[in-house]
């Protein structure tokens, strides 16, 4: 057959058409395989994007809380097992690296998340003295200072505060309201501002995602203290809620307002006291729940040592201090450059008869006066004179009449050799090693009667001969620990705090060269605390006043040994080449340690005793 030129055309027409739905039709039932590679950048594009979008909806929905306590289940997880498979007879050599290790992770893990896992770390730290070295080198640096949020995350914290109003100008709660804060913490910043009637003001703003995490953190907090003492076979978790109930505390900007105007009144009403200290005044106009506004403080942080020294005129006492103009006419308003009377002395000498105030006069106790939260200025009606300022009123301990008088037995019957009245307190408390309680109540070394000791070297008295090693002194130590800890549910839960305001205090004085004899004052107090207990009967406070007698000779023997320091300190300072002086918590730090490493095998840093 022959087709013409028309009909081969249509043919081959109909032929490629049939041709090319065939393979259409083709690709559409068998489509070509993707390789392993493009399968694998897809999977691997759709989990980043799920996981992307959950990390985004955390941050702006949750506060990071999911994101926080992940990181917080798997650095506790990866501490657990590290110890489960290095901490062993066998890898004893390498416990002190172990330590070091776990020690930098959780100092990871504190900074990363920030908020109230700064005071975590800071409740740690400052019961450092028992744990390994690494941590507490580790802890020491822990410090409670954030990145400042922005203004506008800020302003958006007011403005919900109150209604909606502008933070300044005319209308707003200011007058004139600073951008950039003067000091920024973990939980709050604190701005200057002024308000409309003229009066310069300290206005503390809560950090918004605070209270978002409150309680996620908290409840992890518990869940790890739970899982540390069954994993650890130590008592930790019996101090979780009193730690937790503080806290929420320190998140109410209402109730630190109260606190302060608790303690200034109680200032007032002590004639010791009066005119020595000052609260800052709160301005209840503008304070809420998460924002707290007070009078603003022209002074002196008590951190900024070299300041305060040129202040009190006790730089000489500095050698190391530089010569530059620190321009303090500037920063002090009324003051005229001569230094104040009484140099450093009478400014410790305030710091610890406050606190030994609280303690054993008042039971209200201000459980963070570390030297960031204490300013110095000169008095505003006796210029030639200083006075202490005492901010920040979120933490305080309401401490029973009971453990006040017993906390006041307790450090009288140490001083005049009472071991009796020590054994009686510490077993009412549930508390072993009475030694040990001792100790760590006074900040130096006390050892009850027949206390045993250890020779050199780390021996042992039960006829070891040699050297313990790291693995052997840990588990001698982690007993001892628990026959301290002999009996939680007595334990007053007071002691958390109350320690911690005792280590501070003396690192305070400490800093600025142990000026004053902190253990005969804070002794004074708890002394004097006694006979005005209601409940003592006629006998029993004259039987307390004789007691004052013997009392009396022990406070000349301290004080003459912490002249003799201070007169050592002197001759060394003028005819020793090294200006390195060395205070009476210096000498006080230097008996502990050696205690502690003969009697337990434990080499305690000196940054331990430091605020």
């Amino acid at each position: 057959m022959i087709f013409s030129g028309l009909q081969v055309r249509q043919l081959w027409l109909a032929n490629t058409s049939r041709a090319f739905a065939t393979a259409r039709s083709h690709t559409y039932l068998h489509p070509p395989r993707p390789s392993r590679l493009v399968k694998y950048v897809r999977r691997s594009a759709y989990v980043g994007a799920t996981i992307g979008t959950a990390y985004l909806a955390d941050r702006e929905l949750f506060a990071s809380t999911v994101t926080r306590n992940l990181r917080t289940l798997y650095t506790c997880a990866i501490i657990a097992l590290d110890y489960k498979l290095n901490f062993t007879p066998e890898k004893s050599d390498e416990i002190q690296n172990l330590h070091a290790r776990v020690a930098k992770r959780l100092l990871h893990l504190f900074t990363s998340n920030g908020g109230l896992y700064i005071k975590f770390g800071q409740a740690i730290g400052a019961n450092a003295a028992l744990l390994p070295k690494p941590m507490q080198e580790q802890f020491s640096r822990l410090f409670d200072d954030a990145p400042q949020l922005s203004y506008n995350a800020i302003a958006r914290v007011l403005s919900a505060e109150f209604g909606g109003r502008p933070v300044d100008g005319p209308g707003g709660l200011f007058a004139n309201f600073e951008r950039t804060a003067v000091a920024s913490a973990s939980i709050a910043q604190v701005h200057r501002a002024r308000t409309h009637d003229g009066h310069d003001v300290a206005v503390k703003i809560q950090k918004p995602a605070v209270a978002q995490q409150m309680e996620p953190d908290l409840a992890v907090f518990a869940l790890v203290m739970r899982a540390y003492e069954w994993f650890f076979e130590l008592p930790a978790y019996f101090v979780v809620d009193y730690i937790s109930d503080h806290l929420r505390q320190e998140l109410d900007f209402e109730a630190e307002a109260r606190n302060g105007q608790r303690t200034a009144a109680l200032i007032a009403a002590d004639k010791a006291l009066a005119g020595r200290v000052h609260v800052p005044v709160v301005d209840t106009s503008l304070s809420t729940r998460r924002v707290l506004t007070t009078e603003w403080i022209d002074g002196v942080r008590m951190s900024d040592r070299e300041s305060v020294m040129r202040l009190m005129g006790d730089i000489s006492r500095l050698p190391e201090a530089s010569h530059r103009d620190f321009k303090l006419k500037n920063r002090v308003p009324g003051w005229d450059g001569a230094p104040l009377r009484g140099g450093m002395r009478t400014v410790m000498r305030t710091m610890v008869e406050l606190f030994g105030a609280q303690i054993f006069r008042w039971g209200w106790v201000h459980a963070d006066p570390h030297p960031g939260n204490f300013l110095l200025r000169p008095h505003p009606l006796r210029p030639r004179e200083s006075q202490l300022v005492l901010i920040d009123h979120g933490l305080y301990v309401q401490c029973s009449p009971k453990f006040m008088r017993q906390y006041a037995e307790l450090w009288k019957g140490l001083l005049v050799g009472d071991m009796a009245t020590v054994r009686d307190v510490a077993t009412d408390w549930g508390i072993g090693a009475p030694d040990v309680f001792a100790s760590a109540t006074l900040l130096r070394p006390i050892r009850l009667g027949n206390s045993k000791r250890r020779s050199e070297k780390g021996k042992w008295p039960e006829g070891e001969e040699k050297p313990l090693s790291q693995y052997e002194l840990s588990v001698k130590m982690k007993a001892r620990l628990k026959s301290f800890l002999r009996d939680t549910d007595r334990m007053p839960k007071e002691l958390v705090f109350i320690g911690r305001n005792m280590r501070m205090v003396q690192g305070n004085n400490q800093m600025f060269g142990s000026p004053v004899n902190r253990i005969k004052i804070t002794s004074f107090a708890a002394a004097d605390a006694l006979p005005r207990s209601p409940s003592l009967s006629l006998s029993e406070r004259v039987r307390e006043y004789a007691r004052r007698a013997v009392f009396y000779t022990v406070m000349l023997s301290i004080d003459a040994v912490f002249w003799a320091v201070k007169t050592r300190e002197w001759i060394s300072a003028r005819w020793s080449r090294e200006r390195k002086k060395v205070g009476f918590e210096d000498e006080l730090e230097r008996q502990m340690a050696a205690m502690m490493k003969a009697e337990y095998g434990i080499e305690v840093d000196p940054v331990m005793f430091e605020a």
